[in-house]
């Protein structure tokens, strides 16, 4: 049986570290209610930017498509919506930049790896951009066993999310996809459900889906509640008038478009990341709440085991000068 110095200070020690668990399960929950009201507040707007997207989309002769092909990078919109064959696939991986999430991070490299091996089994190139630093060892690892390349990692993304840090992410992968080093483009992500789920998926992000029905069909279900569509599309009122121009609202649209599938996946992602670290941060409290009890139980007995023995000694000592 372990001495009594080293039971007592094995008890120290794990309430030391209870301290810490628990004032980070309360900093992580108090971040999270935010993160969940951003979420929640980002959503709708994102549906319904989709919806008008696909709307305006419908109402694009050919040919005024063709003029776009003077315009640089997100606002070439008639090269993002081209689909080719694909040999080169780049997937985003988004992560995070700290750890104590519990699974969080394992799950979306173990997602990602899978994504990627299937697309290498079809005898696809992949390519992979990672948001986020903590994803980063697991992924360099891998390279070699799943055949894939590391192209580009943005730590500083996740540092006080917004759409101008999303933009400088959609603009290198539209630059990528429009000099053909890629032929499709995906997001590997978390769809934040509540503070104890969430749902690790891929989003398709170019080339640009262009209705509303293959929105639907390239994301989950959730997606379906979200826009609340009904059997195979939504219907779409006549727009007869456009100001200036189709080619002026396109020009505007396709940025922020493609600038927010993105900008939604980071929020979903931080608040699936602290609802995580929350949960794990909250068992972890509980955890040594239970070896505390136990090992002050083992202390105890230990502790009533030397009163015992001092005891026995000196009663045995007491009866051999008698």
């Amino acid at each position: 049986m372990a001495s009594l110095r080293n039971i007592k200070d094995r008890i120290t020690s794990i309430k030391n570290t209870q301290k810490i668990t628990r004032a980070m399960k309360m900093v992580a929950a108090a971040k999270v209610k935010k993160a969940e009201n951003a979420v929640k507040t980002s959503r709708p707007f994102t549906f319904e930017l989709y919806k008008m997207f696909s709307w305006i989309y419908e109402h694009v002769k050919n040919d005024e498509v063709e003029k776009s092909k003077d315009c640089k990078g997100l606002e070439n919109y008639s090269a993002l919506f081209e689909k080719r064959e694909v040999n080169t696939i780049g997937i985003v991986v988004v992560s995070s930049n700290k750890g104590l999430a519990g699974a969080y991070c394992a799950n979306i490299v173990r997602y990602a790896l899978n994504l990627i091996k299937k697309y290498t089994s079809e005898g696809k190139k992949v390519y992979v951009y990672l948001i986020g630093q903590k994803a980063l060892p697991s992924m360099k690892s891998a390279q070699n066993k799943y055949n894939f390349e590391i192209k580009k990692t943005y730590v500083n993304t996740l540092d006080g999310i917004n759409s101008s840090s999303a933009y400088v992410v959609a603009s290198n992968l539209a630059d990528a996809y429009i000099a053909k080093e890629i032929d499709k483009i995906e997001l590997v992500t978390t769809r934040y459900k509540n503070m104890m789920t969430y749902i690790t998926e891929s989003w398709p992000l170019l080339p640009v889906a262009t209705n509303i029905q293959e929105l639907k069909e390239n994301h989950n279900s959730e997606l379906d509640k979200e826009l609340n569509i009904q059997n195979n599309a939504t219907k779409i009122e006549p727009l007869s008038e456009f100001i200036p121009d189709i080619k002026s609202v396109l020009l505007k649209i396709i940025p922020m478009y493609v600038t927010n599938i993105i900008y939604q996946s980071l929020l979903e992602a931080q608040a699936s990341e602290l609802a995580s670290r929350m949960t794990a941060m909250s068992s972890a409290t509980n955890n040594a709440e239970e070896m505390i009890s136990t090992l002050t139980i083992e202390y105890n007995k230990a502790r009533q085991g030397k009163i015992t023995q001092e005891l026995t000694e000196i009663i045995s000592g007491v009866g051999a000068v008698s």
